[in-house]
This record gives structure tokens, sequence and C-alpha cells, in this order.
């Protein structure tokens, strides 16, 4: 499997309060890999370096490629609507912010491919919590990335809506994008994950697939793991 992300111990202080030590982590081209970790674990400060947002203060990461930022997309819990914009306006200014000269057909085949081919025409802020996030995604592939990074696709959002965007994550996957997301929810996590990362306390506490951390701590549920390696915090 090709390499498309390698980060190697990677350290990070804010004053005298150190949140990274020594990270290790590896994005392999077509996996879907979730990390996971409670609120303060490191999660985000990882992510934030791996997508240059940040400077480690120790450490490396290396990329597949040469400028790779071009062909990354990110995923906010919080887009920037603009919210009196259809989806299909909305997606017209994207487009011109990443300055790509795309038509509307090709517009309206991204929103479709997203599931919002009858939704070109509503406005963002009259959409549900799934279309919104749909759109978001939408707005992210625009550029087709190789490289895409969800921050908790189905938070906050209805069965529904949630099946929805674990649907469109797998199809995404199947494409053969690489995914990494973050969730709170070990069943999604179970379900579209071909490996998991745990940070803890600023470290790696696990690493797998989701089969191999479940016979590895003789658990029933990946749930269970988590409670296991983070209940000395809670």
């Amino acid at each position: 499997m090709q390499t498309m992300v390698q980060a190697s111990g990677i350290q990070k202080a804010y004053g005298k309060r150190a949140v990274l030590h020594g990270i290790d982590l590896t994005i392999g081209k077509g996996e879907v890999l979730a990390i996971i970790g409670p609120n303060g674990s490191g999660k985000s400060t990882t992510l934030d370096i791996i997508l240059g947002l940040k400077k480690p203060d120790a450490g490396t990461v290396s990329y597949w490629r040469e400028n790779p930022a071009s062909h990354i997309g990110v995923q906010l819990q919080s887009t920037p609507f603009f919210p009196g914009f259809s989806a299909l306006e909305n997606m017209r200014m994207f487009a011109a912010f990443y300055g790509l000269k795309l038509s509307d057909k090709e517009l309206r085949a991204q929103l479709e491919r997203c599931g919002l081919g009858d939704a070109a025409g509503t406005r963002a802020d009259r959409m549900s919590g799934g279309q919104q996030k749909r759109l978001a995604i939408a707005m992210t592939l625009m550029h087709r990335p190789q490289l895409l990074f969800l921050d908790e696709p189905t938070a906050a959002l209805d069965p529904r809506a949630r099946k929805e965007i674990r649907g469109l994550i797998q199809t995404l996957a199947e494409s053969g994008a690489s995914i990494v997301f973050t969730s709170h929810d070990m069943e999604e996590v179970h379900k579209l994950a071909t490996r998991v990362v745990m940070i803890c306390e600023g470290r790696v506490e696990a690493s797998g697939t989701p089969d191999e951390l479940l016979a590895k701590y003789d658990a029933d549920s990946l749930e269970d793991i988590y409670i296991q390696l983070t209940d000395h915090i809670q």
C-alpha cells in the first residue's frame, strides 16, 4: 500500500503543557482511517500538524508528493455556507475560491454524486442537517482530492442523515479516495474504518483494524476497548 502521509515522532507543547508525546501515524492510499480518542487527547493537534496548520516542536511529516495541499480536502464540522444561496450557488462560490473553472453541469454532477441532485436549487439554510453535511462534502470534493479529512461527519444528525453520510463515505472509499475521519461513535467507526488509531493523552494508545483490536483486547466492541483504555482519565 502506498503511503500518503507519514508522521514520525511528532511532539507539541503549548507553553509548558505538552500535548503530543512522539506521535507516529501513517495514512495509506485507499484506506479509511478513523482517529479516535477523548476530547483533549491530542487528535485535533495531530491533524492540524498533518494539514500544515501548525508546526510540530519535534518530529517530521512527509507526504506522497510535493505541494500536497491542492490534493487534500477538509470537511470541518462547521462549514461557512452562504445561507441565502442555493446549493448550486454555494458550489459556484467555492469553485471560485479554489480557482476552479467548472461548468454548472460539472457542479451539478458533483451534487448528484453526493445525493443532492434534486436539491441544487434549495437554499443552504433550508436544507436538513444531512443535506448540509452532504453539501459540505461536495464542496470538499470539488477539486478531486486524493486525501480527504472529515471531522465528525455525522455529529448531531438524526439516524436517517447519519445513514446517508455513512453511505456516502463508503462510496467515496470504494472510488479509491483515502479518507481520515474522527468520530465518538464507536459503532460507526467499526462499520466504516479499515484501520483505527486511538490517541490518548498525546500518545498512540492503540492501532489496527477493528477486528485486530477486538482480538488484541479480547473485547466485544470498540466501545469496550475505548472505555478500557480511557477509563483512568474520565
